[in-house]
């Protein structure tokens, strides 16, 4: 096995995120990453990619980011594709009609050498998200309000279809957000089919095919949609002028209300299973039942990840900051942008000024404190909001606080010190 080579490189891209650091005094050099497990991880992939011809944006490309944002804004990620990566949420490239999931480590291996995998056949799940989005609700709002209705394990076993007016109405940055987070609802897999607004957004993009093999490959690309009298297991019906914005309280994405909610007493579970759960999470999350969420008082503030830190998601967020500041009790905001490229077209337009001026970190791409693998981190005790996609207990560093909101909602929270609902604050 030692001498076994990828057997298609040219289908396999690299792109450091997890746990690299994003300052940029620590960006110089591989060697200048301050944790040795993590520049030793960086360092191995480097070579590996070197050794074996396989494309890596590494810290010194300016394409480097976090994977589900790479991929689709290079073009790498492209309908009808089987894609898979060693991380869950690589759900996300679903948004263009691919059939994307994550696997194992061993798994990344065997599809390195023979691209191949034995899967189980999952079942079908229709959502159908019809009506319009309110101003201040996004699509981390759709996601979560599923999340609310399905359950932590609702979608096991299914893979997941967006159908609907909202859903057609979604930016593909939208459509992300929504395919990224079916995997905290038990899904392996999130789809959505193809149509203008998917090849609006691959023409052009250096990996996708073209001239004459872009118009053949547009022609099969839009032949990727659900009959519409095609038959499913199960099908949800959301009506999305009814969602508003959203925030978690526990320590799983389904333990979410909406901002105008209070914290729920887990005397009024009737489950026993549950409601141990809940006065566990409250515990954890040092929150007492009936308490209003507008008054729950933050630390941190953390905008990015994979599931919301491309370019739409930060205009979002620049669009509440503007001529506001940061409360003074907290104590870190930061700006996480998902690639270079996405920093670069963001300081093109100015929002990385906008965000400086209020008081933010403008930091250098990397998935960041979504996830306690790097030096962005939450100190024991230390409550969030943040844009990620898991509020599981440590996620976020040990013993952090985490609560799940949107791009707007967090920045709002920023501003106050507090969460507030985005809509009344600043419509």
């Amino acid at each position: 096995m030692s001498k076994r080579q990828p057997w298609r490189a040219d289908t396999v891209v690299a792109t450091v995120d997890h746990n690299i650091p994003t300052i940029a005094r620590h960006r110089v050099a591989i060697n200048a990453i301050p944790d040795p497990l993590s520049r030793l991880q960086v360092e191995e992939l480097d070579r590996n990619c070197r050794e074996f011809g396989i494309l890596q944006f590494g810290l010194s490309d300016q394409r480097q980011g976090i994977i589900h944002v790479v991929g689709p804004e290079q073009g790498a990620t492209l309908p009808g594709m089987t894609v898979v990566a060693g991380d869950s949420h690589t759900s996300t490239h679903g948004a263009f009609a691919a059939l994307a999931f994550g696997i194992g480590t061993s798994e990344v291996e065997h599809v390195l050498a023979t691209q191949c995998l034995e899967l189980q056949k999952l079942k079908t799940m229709k959502v159908q998200i019809d009506g319009q989005l309110s101003p201040g609700v996004s699509a981390k709002d759709l996601a979560l309000t599923l999340i609310q209705h399905l359950g932590s394990a609702g979608g096991s076993g299914y893979a997941l279809e967006f159908a609907g007016t909202a859903v057609a109405a979604l930016s593909i940055e939208g459509r992300m957000t929504l395919c990224n987070m079916v995997i905290e609802a038990g899904a392996r897999i999130g789809l959505v089919g193809v149509d203008d607004i998917t090849i609006d957004y691959l023409r052009g993009r250096p990996l996708a095919p073209s001239g004459t093999h872009w118009e053949a490959a547009t022609t099969y690309w839009r032949s990727l949609v659900s009959d519409e009298a095609a038959c499913f297991d199960r099908t949800v019906r959301i009506n999305a002028s009814l969602v508003v914005p959203m925030v978690t309280w526990g320590t799983s994405p389904d333990m979410v209300l909406p901002i105008t909610g209070r914290v729920p007493d887990p005397a009024a579970e009737v489950d026993p299973i549950h409601r141990s759960a809940m006065e566990h999470a409250l515990a954890y999350m040092d929150l007492e039942p009936g308490r209003s969420l507008e008054t729950i008082a933050l630390d941190k503030v953390f905008v990015g990840s994979c599931t919301n830190a491309r370019i739409e998601d930060l205009r979002a967020a620049a669009a509440v900051i503007r001529g506001r500041h940061v409360a003074p009790t907290i104590r870190l905001a930061i700006v996480v942008p998902g690639s270079g490229l996405v920093k670069a077209q963001a300081e093109a337009e100015g929002l990385d000024r906008l965000f400086i001026e209020a008081g933010f970190d403008w930091r250098e791409p990397g998935c960041s404190m979504c996830l306690g693998m790097n030096d962005d981190r939450l100190s024991p005790g230390e409550r969030c909001a943040s844009t990620s996609n898991r509020n599981f207990e440590g996620r976020q560093g040990a013993s952090g606080r985490s609560h799940l909101v949107s791009p707007a909602m967090a920045v709002a929270a920023a501003v106050e010190g507090r969460f507030i609902d985005v809509r009344r604050a600043y419509s």
